[in-house]
């Protein structure tokens, strides 16, 4: 594939305060085998070292800023506005591509031109990198977004025309922001999965707003399904779908208020979900069995569970 034929990738990197994995974060950027790229990072006013990362790779990046901002989504969408490719992602700074990652979504957009989105499965990563599981996804399109079957973030890539659009992210969504635009994009534009692909990886540390913060997903899901039922380009789908939707908003504040150890609360949010779609929470029933073990005081039985799990998936991927 010749430079002409390649088409131009913008990657956006929002950094704020996270110097201990920024410079991982962008060397995935840089070291991609797919060079027609350009790599904007964006960084809120960093007081923790972030600034000498940045500047220590200036001369491998398309551009910088260190100023305030309003948050994460006020910090892509200065990226947006910079940047001029044909296809558009974003890493934060706490993730990491994994190689070939640009040229393998590249093929596919050129693959399939009525194609918009591209997404592949992602690895969960902790706070030194290593992979603990693997998150895996489906072929989804509108109809399962809508029922908050969530993509990993880093693993997305999309079509500047798609962006523009269906509009930059809504700053006033702070941990649903990315499933907000995709459903906008969902509107109009088909969504192709990559099965058996792994373009990023996603890391969870204690600072993480999915540990951090995990309270809020649910709110936001909340938010989005009754912005859905009000919105005119969602109605009627959202009238054919409302229990499999409110099922899926239910499951995912369970996920996430058994991720900040609130396993009353869990509960009956899969309660509420149970009685909407029992087949949701069927696929959740190893979360819903911790949950109902956590008031008993054998949390020490779940974590072996987990270690244990965490060793076989290891286990499995080395013997790849």
């Amino acid at each position: 594939m010749s430079m002409a034929e390649k088409p131009l990738v913008s990657i956006i990197t929002p950094s704020f305060n996270q110097s201990q994995f920024l410079e991982s974060a962008i060397q995935s950027v840089i070291n991609q085998d797919y060079s027609h790229k350009e790599y904007w990072v964006i960084d809120g006013g960093s007081q923790d070292g972030s600034l000498e990362i940045i500047q220590k790779y200036a001369d491998r990046l398309t551009g910088w800023i260190s100023e305030p901002d309003e948050g994460q989504a006020d910090a892509i969408n200065k990226g947006f506005q910079r940047t001029r490719g044909e296809i558009v992602g974003w890493l934060n700074s706490d993730d990491v591509y994994r190689p070939h990652a640009i040229k393998r979504a590249v093929a596919i957009f050129q693959a399939y031109p009525d194609v918009g989105l591209v997404y592949s499965d992602v690895d969960s990563i902790d706070a030194e990198g290593e992979v603990f599981n693997r998150m895996s996804y489906d072929h989804w399109g509108l109809k399962d977004l809508m029922a908050f079957n969530i993509l990993g973030q880093p693993g997305v890539f999309f079509r500047r025309c798609v962006l523009d659009a269906a509009g930059y992210l809504d700053g006033s969504y702070h941990y649903l922001l990315d499933h907000h635009l995709w459903l906008r994009m969902g509107l109009l534009t088909k969504i192709h999965y990559a099965p058996d692909q792994v373009w990023a990886a996603a890391r969870m540390h204690a600072d993480a707003k999915n540990v951090a913060h995990a309270e809020g997903f649910g709110q936001e899901a909340y938010r989005l399904a009754e912005w859905m039922q009000k919105d005119d380009r969602f109605a009627d789908l959202y009238a054919e779908n409302e229990k499999k939707i409110l099922a899926g908003a239910h499951r995912l504040n369970a996920f996430y208020l058994l991720n900040a150890d609130q396993p009353a609360a869990a509960l009956k949010a899969y309660g509420r979900a149970f009685v909407k779609n029992p087949s949701v929470v069927v696929k959740d029933w190893r979360r819903v069995a911790f949950a109902l073990l956590s008031p008993l005081k054998v949390n020490a039985l779940r974590d072996r569970y987990l270690e244990k799990r965490k060793q076989h998936f290891i286990k499995n991927e080395s013997s790849r």
